[in-house]
């Protein structure tokens, strides 16, 4: 794709809850001299009073067109962050000054270092903390491979944050609340500290170019607008991340945050690149987000990264109709869109998240919606036995939001079970339900799937007998029964001799059993045995393949209880990834919850974290992650993999036994 002018660029704002990540973005827009729209304006964001959904903004700023994302801070919420992240020309990763939440900013380093996504931090809330910003950036460098490389140092008025130094310029500025900050000499007390963060940044800066670091090791300093071209290229290529200072709450720093934004980021042709979307010489858009809007229908979000897309062009064999710009809740109408646009695309039903068009035919699908793994789950049924139709409609719509959503039926337990990355993402989900589609929800917390087994060996003599004129039932069998190795399953034979139990009539046999097996004495499925057909007697009039089957039921339905049957539950093998700090604490979570800790280490390619690995039964896992992210922080996350099922004594399988006889009474 050639190289455009810049002038239509995104910049998408992530960072954790509670950063003040919105007010950043009504800061910026504010300060291209524009109204910012309300944002957060659905039931859900006023119900759970957070950000629940990326906002969209956009500006003109000096003449420059200017698109935002400004994505849920919530980690539950992370998936509507990957995906912005990914089709962004820079990210500005906002963070409070707080030494302790540094954690929390590791996935977002983690993935911006991975895909190389240029990046700013902006040091939030400044003016409310009395933390030192080499303290701060020393314990939030420890979670990122990126150097983080200071470009404003602070000018203090004892505890309080007045204005900052910029250190490319050498130029400082006071703090105005509401205004432009004011030009002043630099303080004498700011001196020593600015000559040294300075001296840092270009140290780190001639680590990525030879000319500057000749330049220095001469003692030769170039001009400050040498400094800033080169600081341009090497935060295109994501060499190192620049840290800004500021309060958006009181406008300071917004800025000198914005002409960053607009000298230093590169134009969509970068991110187009870094995306596989290579010189067509046609139309090529991506579709970055959908939304299911009450009264709208399904509006596909695209970002436009080559060519011209123009109102009424054919869209896979369909007609665009109703394009418009996105600014909140605003949607104004727009004749074409150009290269580094986005806008939102109306009732085309066929278009997916991750899909390219290319000339408006969908080239390629679902090619960015990876999303993390599932770590909370909830049972779902709908109110209204009548609404299940209704139900799996809606449910279809939230899947085309967020990737990170999904639903499996568990044959087992026979419960729909919802799947997603918190207790406030799946409430979240339920209150969409309701709100968007008058679909009330009862949740319940999923049942694991235990199984039986036995222990002893047994041998049954069953006989099926029904006599009610003209043809009746007959079938009379014996079996034997014997416990397999775990993991071993079901199997079945036979013995049988002088055609006692005639061969049509053996399948029948193992179907009885095999229903049978379906719900022990414990009340649970049973695994992991032997059944040996040999013996029986049959009729030459009555006996048919139901006599035999219903004769197999009955032998186990008697035997099986003579067998010492045993409560296995299952157990997962996970893996639970933590901030180092909080290795140690994660150890015991593991051990109260009955888990085997099979050993631990260094988080590969996750600078300052490890990852635990550990057997745990599935009943351990269901609030895990609360426990874990309350006290990591919010940042601890984990996977799990069935692997194997274990016997379970004592008071936790009576409880269990107890409840499921109950349960089935009902």
């Amino acid at each position: 794709m050639k190289e455009n002018d810049r002038a239509h660029r995104c910049a998408v704002l992530v960072g954790p809850q509670g950063s003040g990540k919105t007010t950043l973005l009504s800061a910026l827009i504010s300060r291209s001299g524009a109204d910012a729209p309300p944002f957060d304006t659905s039931p859900e964001a006023k119900e759970f009073a957070m950000t629940t959904e990326p906002n969209f903004a956009r500006c003109e700023y000096h003449g420059e067109t200017w698109n935002f994302i400004d994505c849920p801070g919530s980690v539950e919420l992370i998936q509507h962050s990957f995906e912005a992240m990914r089709n962004a020309d820079i990210v500005v990763v906002v963070a409070e000054p707080n030494a302790e939440r540094g954690a929390s900013l590791g996935p977002y380093f983690r993935f911006l270092d991975a895909l190389n996504i240029p990046h700013v931090l902006f040091v939030n809330r400044m003016g409310e903390s009395q933390i030192r910003v080499r303290d701060l950036l020393q314990s939030l460098q420890s979670h990122t491979q990126r150097p983080l490389v200071l470009r404003q140092v602070p000018i203090r008025d004892g505890d309080n944050v007045v204005g900052a130094v910029d250190l490319v310029s050498e130029r400082a500025w006071k703090y105005r609340d509401g205004k432009q900050s004011e030009l002043i000499e630099i303080p004498e007390a700011a001196q020593a500290r600015k000559d040294e963060a300075r001296e840092e940044m270009l140290d780190v800066m001639a680590d990525f170019d030879e000319e500057l670091m000749e330049q220095i090791l001469e003692d030769k300093v170039p001009p400050s607008e040498t400094i800033f071209n080169l600081m341009a290229q090497e935060l295109q290529q994501d060499f190192f991340a620049p840290v800004l200072l500021g309060s958006a709450a009181h406008g300071h720093g917004v800025t000198r945050l914005f002409k960053l934004l607009r000298h230093e980021t590169p134009g969509p042709s970068i991110a187009a690149g870094r995306c596989g979307l290579k010189a067509t010489g046609k139309t090529v858009a991506s579709i970055i987000r959908t939304m299911h809007v009450p009264h709208a229908g399904k509006i596909s979000v695209a970002r436009i990264w080559d060519g011209t897309l123009k109102d009424g062009d054919a869209i896979n064999g369909g007609r665009l109709s109703g394009m418009f710009a996105i600014n909140g809740d605003d949607r104004n109408k727009q004749a074409q869109a150009v290269a580094g646009d986005i806008v939102g695309l109306p009732r085309l039903d066929e278009l997916a998240t991750g899909d390219v068009l290319i000339d408006g035919k969908i080239n390629s699908g679902d090619v960015n919606r990876a999303a993390p793994s599932p770590v909370y789950s909830l049972a779902i049924r709908a109110k209204n036995d009548k609404d299940d139709v209704k139900l799996s409609t809606a449910l279809s719509k939230l899947y085309d939001e967020d990737a990170s959503l999904y639903t499996e039926r568990r044959a087992d337990t026979a419960e729909l079970v919802l799947h997603g990355q918190g207790d406030i993402h799946l409430r979240l989900a339920v209150a969409k339900l309701k709100n968007r589609y008058n679909v009330e929800i009862i949740t319940a917390t999923p049942r694991p799937s235990y199984r039986e087994t036995i222990r002893k060996n047994a041998e049954h003599h069953a006989r099926h007998k029904k006599q009610s004129g003209g043809h009746g039932q007959f079938a009379d069998i014996k079996i034997k029964i014997k416990p397999r190795a775990r993991g071993e399953g079901y199997k079945y034979d036979e013995v049988i001799h002088g055609g006692t139990v005639p061969k049509q009539f053996i399948p029948a046999v193992d179907a009885g059993v095999q229903e049978e097996l379906k719900k022990g004495p414990l009340g649970f499925p049973v695994v992991d045995l032997a059944v040996t057909l040999c013996d029986g007697l049959h009729h030459p009039v009555d006996s048919n393949e139901m006599s035999f089957k219903l004769a197999g039921r009955q032998a186990m339905r008697d035997a099986l209880p003579e067998c010492d049957p045993v409560l296995l539950e299952p157990i997962y093998q996970t893996a639970i990834h933590t901030p180092r700090e909080y290795t140690n604490k994660v150890h015991g979570v593991i051990s109260g919850r009955r888990g085997q800790i099979l050993g631990f280490d260094a988080r590969e390619d996750w600078p300052g974290w490890d990852t635990i690995t550990a057997m745990m039964p599935e009943s351990a896992l269901q609030d895990l992650i609360i426990e874990i992210r309350s006290l990591s922080q919010g940042s601890a996350t984990f996977s799990a993999d069935f692997d194997h099922y274990q016997e379970l004594f004592g008071k936790d399988a009576e409880k269990i036994i107890k409840e499921r006889k109950a349960a089935l009474e009902h």
